[in-house]
């Protein structure tokens, strides 16, 4: 049986990127999306098709740049490192992120 996956609100692919590589220091697009789902209990299953424009996205911003190196299976790669951009960005997607979930848990509380 597997589990249930989890399907995470539109934007926080940004959030979660940013705050792995502020976490782990610069990593490759797919070691990215490998940790993402470590971290989330293999709860959330990211996909090439959804990584992969959200880091060109961020990339475009601002926020990220690459580096080309060698992976850990030998392979030419491009690794994504923050950029000082990228952390003052991830302050604000934080500050966001804690409106959001304060703003939908006043609505939970309710009692009706």
């Amino acid at each position: 049986m597997s589990k249930a996956q989890t399907e995470i609100p539109y934007g926080t692919l940004d959030l979660l990127i940013l705050k792995t590589l502020e976490t782990m220091g610069a990593m490759h697009g797919y070691a990215i999306a490998r940790r993402i789902e470590q971290v989330s209990g293999e709860s959330l299953q990211l996909s090439q098709g959804s990584v992969y424009p959200a880091l060109i996205r961020i990339q475009q911003e601002g926020w990220i740049r690459t580096d080309w190196g060698i992976s850990e299976t030998n392979r030419k790669v491009k690794f994504y490192s923050l950029t000082r951009a990228g952390r003052k960005q991830l302050l604000v997607e934080v500050a966001n992120w804690e409106k959001a979930t304060a703003l939908v848990a006043r609505f939970l509380e309710v009692s009706t």
